[in-house]
């Protein structure tokens, strides 16, 4: 299944072009392993580790990816389902900051996100065929739930990037 990038606006395009070629199913699969493999050798004190005073701790960014994956997962499902309605956006910033991440236990952050991979996968492996081309509307761009699992696999890469070149090296310098 290929991502048709024609069909979305740019903000979309960023993410859904990060994402490598082959089945979107078996990359999210896969994928929620790397992102793991970054975090799970972290301790509770660097998951508070931030690379600036005005940027998300580590533990905010794995909250950031659980809810990001549930909002975009929920469009996704109603659009498959055919409820072609429009979607709002929402504000990434007041969720992390109501969810207090920073007060959850890192491994339970994990823990957490991964469960919610597994749910994700599951609920894409029982997709119909026609599902994947129905389309919705989020911000008045067309949607299809083909193009909302590839955004949420190219954001958990840009977050993965961001872990990489922004965070771990500032933890492994303190």
């Amino acid at each position: 299944m290929e991502a048709n990038t024609n069909e979305s606006k740019p903000f979309f395009t960023n993410y859904i072009n990060q994402v490598p070629e082959g089945n979107i199913i078996e990359i999210l699969a896969d994928q929620i392993e790397e992102t793991l493999s970054i975090l799970r050798p972290l301790d509770e004190e660097q998951a508070n580790f931030r690379y600036a005073v005005d940027k998300w701790s580590i533990k905010e960014v794995v909250g950031h990816l659980t809810d990001n994956e549930r909002v975009w997962t929920y469009r996704l499902l109603r659009i498959a389902r055919g409820d072609n309605l429009v979607y709002p956006g929402y504000e990434q910033d007041q969720f992390v900051k109501e969810a207090q991440f920073d007060h959850v236990p890192f491994k339970g952050l994990l823990e957490e996100l991964e469960s919610l991979r597994k749910s994700t996968v599951y609920m894409l492996k029982g997709l119909p065929a026609e599902a994947w081309q129905r389309q919705g509307v989020l911000n008045q761009d067309p949607l299809t739930a083909q193009q909302a699992a590839y955004v949420i696999a190219g954001h958990e890469i840009h977050h993965q990037t961001i872990l990489k070149e922004r965070y771990l090296p500032g933890i492994q310098n303190t």
